[in-house]
């Protein structure tokens, strides 16, 4: 399957992202922990995340695998 993570970096630390395999955003800063709690409670802004997953990676998904299996 495919995953997709989308990190929130500011001065080269990673502070919050959103993993597609467990469908919620993951901490790793004190205010980043503070973001996906609150993030994580939001239907809407998860629902926003799961909606561009849909959108983009699954066309590109496609477009991928076609030119993979093109080459072999």
């Amino acid at each position: 399957g495919m995953e997709h993570i989308d990190s929130y970096v500011f001065n080269k630390v990673e502070h919050i992202r959103f993993n597609s395999t467990v469908g919620r955003y993951v901490g790793y800063t004190e205010h980043g922990l503070k973001n996906a709690e609150a993030w994580n409670s939001d239907a809407g802004i998860l629902g926003q995340e799961q909606a561009q997953l849909e959108s983009y990676c699954k066309s590109h998904a496609d477009i991928l695998y076609s030119a993979i299996l093109d080459k072999t």
